[in-house]
This record gives C-alpha cells, structure tokens and sequence, in this order.
C-alpha cells in the first residue's frame, strides 16, 4: 500500500480541505472498506488515512474508484495504481450511485478494518446523476437528481471524527419534528475505523439532504442589498424571527437543561483566555480589557439561562433564502475548531444570535475596504435592530432577560474577530475593534441612564 500512501499524499496537498496548510502530509493508511457497484469494470474502496503531519493527528476518508480504462474527470486523477487509474470517489457517479444506496437502502459494507452503515429516514430511492459543488473548505457536497426528479445534496465528510456529527443528529431530530426551517434529511453513513492510536472509532461519513432550489445564500444576498443600499430590515426581521423558531424546534427535538454555576464558570473561563490571547497580540485591546471585564462578569451574575442544541456557527453564510421556504438555516457542524465532542454539549441561544449580528456587521466592514468604499454601517445597524425585533417576535422576554448575555458573546466573539484578523488580515482589525468599542460605549449609557432613573 506504499504507493497508494504515496500517491494520496501528493494529490491530498492539493485539495481544498486538506486542513493542515503549507505542510507536507505525512500518511499511514489505517483501514479500507469495498462497496459494490452497479458497474463490474469499476471497484469503489473507501480508505482511512491518518496524516501524522499535524500536532494532533487527523483522520480523512478518501473514497476512490478504480478503473480499468483512464476515462475519468483528469482533475479528480488521484494516480494509478495495480493497473488501475484511481479517482476522487465523488467526482464519480458509480461513487455517489452507490453511496446513495448504501444509506437509503440501509446496507452495510464491509472491509478487514472498517464497515460502514447506511441509515434512512425515508424510503429507498437511486441517483440518476451527480455534479460536484466547487469552493467548500472542509467538505465535498454533490447535487443529486434521483429517479424521480427531485433534487438532493450529498455531503462527504472528508476529516472524520471518532463521536455525534451534529450535522447529522441535529437535522435527524429536526426532520423527525417536521421542521420547515431546514432541509429534510433523507439518509445518512456511518462508520468503524481504527484510531491514529490503534483504539477504534466511529462516527459519521456522510449524509443526503433534499435540495432547496431556487435558494439564495444569505451572505450574497446580504452583500448585494447593502453595496446598493436596498432596504434589507424585513429580511433581517423574517431571518430573526426564524431563529427563534428553530431554537424552538431544537428545544422540542433535543435534550435541554438548566445552566448551572458551573456551566457560567466554565464560559466565563473561556471567554477571559480569549480575551487575555487578543489583549497579548493587539495591544490596542488592552486599554479596553475593563470594560469588557465589567460586561462578562455582570452577564455571569444576571439570570441563567436554559440551555439546549444551537446551531454553533450561525452567521449569514450559513442560510440560504428560498421564495417557497422563506429562510433556511444550513451546517450544523457546528464551530469547525472546536473538538466534536464538545460541538453538540447543549448552549445559549444568544450565542447564535451573537453570530449573526456580528456577520452583518461583517457586510459593512468588508464592502468598506473594496477599492471604492461603499460605506454601509446605517444599513448594517438597521439591519441588527431589525435581526433582533425578529427573534423578540418570537421568543418574547428572553430577549431582555438576556440581553447582557448577548453584550458578553457578541464581545467575545468581536474579541476572538480581532485575533484571527491579526494573524490573517491586520487590515481587516478595525471590523472588529469598533464593534467592541460601540458596544462598550452603548453599555456606558445604559449605565448612566440607569443611574440618572
């Protein structure tokens, strides 16, 4: 299997989702499964690789189709092999036919070190045919046409993790409790493979949701209404409001529980060791650090709040709007640097409604660095307010009684901003640096009026 190992390692460096950047990967192959196809000429096997390039070691799953003949997409050519030429299994519809199959049809497939199980929550169903999405970092998404016409979206999980994929436990619960906020989902992949450390693992491969046509992203359509400064709040109210009917649904679908003083110790320790990392690389934050102190420690001594299953990494590139379905919230991964374990443990909702008022803002501050400014901080402001009437519409006193709750996470998340953007796009600093600097200012008067009254 060397020159497999070999041959993977070479194209792997050349993929979007390899995660480990401007390093060489350094590959054991840990196990293998078949899947029979239609096709007798064509062998599909699914593999596990560890690349031990990384600090942490990471495991992907790289699906390939072997074929006699080199008559494949020449882009997706992984090498040959054996007499084979070996392909990107979901660049090929023998890949994506049988993998369809493999989870609506419930079947298992089989290798000496790893299986896979296919799940559904409908009936069995095939795939005619299949394009790959381009431009996904982590992931590979296909759109499938079945049988009978309609459309779907497959998405291969290419870093795999031993536990619950939220993406897919999530939308299960949400599909099962008849949620019109979210695609359906119709089926789903499981799998066993070996550890980098020899114990085994299990975790989620893939999953195929139905399709929403027609749908726009959130983050385009957000982008192109403030360059050409259309009116945008009864969007923003509609995809408020639909927030908070999907944390109501997530309630009724998922366990929920009651913050301890634990669970406030534990965010409040968290949100202090971001602060302390952004106050060492930008000094400027420093002079802030009081204020926003003051903010973490007064919403860690206001009402607890229930927690429950959120979306994790709610901004407006994780929402598409459809003029049938009105908004549609997508990827429930959660935040991809967060360990998966810790990515489905219940949360507050203001931690979703954070990140998405900090992704509006996010629309003013990079339409203000193009080459010709379009200056948009009142649109992303009425846009803000009209994001929370939107979910107040819906959720009623929590807005208020949790109103310093979401000042401490859209602080803290405008804190972590200002790291990544010293590290990536100093440039980009002052998109968050003036959100935490009007967000203490606003806190600054409400404390003074409060004092006034």
């Amino acid at each position: 299997m060397t020159e497999l190992t070999e041959l993977v390692g070479t194209w792997m460096r050349r993929q979007r989702w390899y995660s480990t950047k401007n390093v060489e990967p350094r590959l054991r192959l840990l196990a293998s499964f078949d899947a029979e196809p239609a096709d007798p000429d064509v062998r599909i096997v699914t593999h596990f690789f560890c690349d031990d390039a990384p600090r942490t070691p990471r495991v992907y799953q790289v699906p390939v189709v072997a074929r006699v003949e080199r008559d494949g997409d020449e882009a997706a050519l992984i090498g040959e092999a054996g007499g084979r030429y070996l392909y990107d299994g979901p660049t090929e519809e023998a890949y994506i036919a049988t993998l369809v199959q493999l989870m609506t049809g419930a079947e298992r497939a089989e290798g000496r070190d790893a299986h896979a199980q296919g799940h559904t929550l409908g009936e069995n169903v095939a795939v005619r045919t299949s394009r790959r999405l381009t431009g996904e970092q982590s992931n590979t998404s296909i759109v499938g046409e079945l049988d009978d016409g309609r459309r779907v979206l497959i998405k291969v999980f290419r870093v795999v993790q031993d536990g619950e994929n939220p993406d897919v436990s999530t939308l299960a619960a949400l599909t099962a409790g008849g949620s019109r906020r979210t695609p359906s989902l119709l089926g789903w992949l499981t799998g066993q493979w070996p550890t980098a450390d020899g114990r085994t693992a299990s975790g989620e491969l893939a999953l195929m949701q139905d399709f929403v046509p027609g749908a726009e992203d959130g983050w385009e359509l957000a982008v192109s209404a403030a360059e050409r400064g259309e009116d945008f709040a009864d969007r923003a109210f509609e995809l408020g409001s639909g927030t908070a009917e999907l944390h109501r649904l997530m309630a009724q679908a998922l366990p929920t529980t009651p913050a301890s003083k634990e669970d406030v110790a534990i965010a409040l320790d968290g949100m202090f060791r971001r602060l302390t990392v952004t106050t060492t690389e930008v000094p400027e934050v420093d002079e802030l650090r009081a204020g926003i102190a003051a903010v973490y420690e007064e919403a860690a001594a206001g009402p607890l709040p229930l927690l429950q299953r959120i979306h994790g990494d709610l901004h407006l590139g994780q929402v598409l709007f459809s003029a049938e379905r009105g908004w549609q919230f997508i990827d429930f991964e959660g935040e991809p640097l967060r360990p998966l374990a810790e990515r489905a443990i219940p949360d507050a909702t203001m931690r979703d409604v954070a990140g998405m008022l900090r992704s509006f803002d996010y629309v003013a501050g990079s339409l203000a660095r193009r080459e010709t400014p379009v200056d948009a901080s009142a649109w992303a402001a009425e846009a803000r307010r009209a994001y929370l009437d939107g979910y107040a519409s819906v959720a009623g006193s929590a807005m208020e009684d949790f109103r310093l709750l979401l000042d401490a996470f859209e602080l803290d998340k405008a804190v972590y901003e200002i790291a990544y953007e010293a590290r990536h796009r100093p440039s980009w600093i002052p998109i968050p640096l003036s959100a935490v600097q009007r967000l203490l200012a606003t806190r600054a008067v409400e404390l003074e009026g409060s004092a006034e009254r």
